[in-house]
């Protein structure tokens, strides 16, 4: 079953989309959107860095982006204001790793598949890296689950209901961090953290509890995955973006239906 591309492709795109969602619904709940692009566009700084020490691109990218959301963490509330703090961060990373990726010397890499994912190139090899990265994303929020929701909802309080929320904020980025990259290969760069905010915001309107609003993010994310992958091989177009148009998509119909729905 696995020696068709487009069966791996779906499957990928699964194993993102389900990494993706319950991590996406904190992005969303904490205002972290800048967060996530600063720490998807480090990819590529993690891509030049495999490249050069002849490394596993899943392990450079998954060092980098840690080290990028651990530093945005450690700068945060310091002397630049936070949303300045990200844009810097989030597009310096961008062109640094662009530079970069160019001046290896004897490799000639492509770009766009780092920038906007080359899902249907996805190996056996590369789903095992995507599904056990996500189950170990997975794993790792339903391990602090109710400790990130105190740490979301009030530090404060969950300060004195014995919860640490900067140790919270640094599972939380680890989790952002093997999330980044098992979702390089599927969407790219340039569109994880669309992938990690446009589900979870499409399944708010409709979420009576945390709890049901990761599910239903999974769903639709799994949904956008499949959607946008038929829709690449139906009319040719990207598959990155066209998983991401597919989001974008049930988004505008989800905010159209909420208001009907609460009527």
């Amino acid at each position: 079953m696995l020696d068709d591309f487009l069966i791996r492709a779906g499957l990928a795109g699964i194993g993102v989309a389900l990494a993706a969602a319950p991590l996406g619904c904190f992005v969303v709940w904490r205002r972290m959107a800048y967060f996530g692009d600063a720490t998807a566009h480090a990819a590529l700084l993690g891509v030049a860095l495999a490249l050069s020490l002849e490394l596993p691109v899943f392990g450079g990218v998954l060092l980098v982006s840690l080290a990028m959301a651990l530093i945005v963490s450690g700068l945060n509330g310091r002397s630049v204001s936070t949303d300045a703090l990200l844009g810097v961060m989030a597009h310096g990373a961008l062109a640094i790793g662009l530079v970069a990726v160019s001046l290896l010397p004897n490799q000639r890499v492509d770009l766009s598949a780092y920038l906007f994912g080359e899902i249907l190139a996805v190996t056996k090899t590369d789903l095992l890296i995507i599904w056990g990265g996500a189950a170990a994303s997975v794993a790792l929020l339903i391990w602090r689950w109710q400790a990130l929701l105190a740490a979301t909802l009030n530090p404060d309080l969950a300060t004195a209901s014995g919860v640490n929320p900067r140790r919270e904020q640094l599972f939380l980025t680890l989790a952002l961090a093997l999330t980044v990259a098992v979702a390089l290969k599927v969407v790219g760069a340039l569109l994880i953290a669309a992938m990690l905010i446009i589900p979870a915001a499409a399944a708010r309107p409709f979420s009576r509890s945390p709890e049901t609003m990761a599910i239903m993010a999974a769903i639709i994310g799994t949904v956008s995955a499949l959607g946008g992958l038929a829709a690449s091989f139906t009319f040719d177009t990207p598959t990155g973006p066209s998983i991401v148009s597919t989001a974008a998509i049930l988004f505008a119909i989800s905010a159209g239906v909420a208001p009907a729905l609460r009527r």
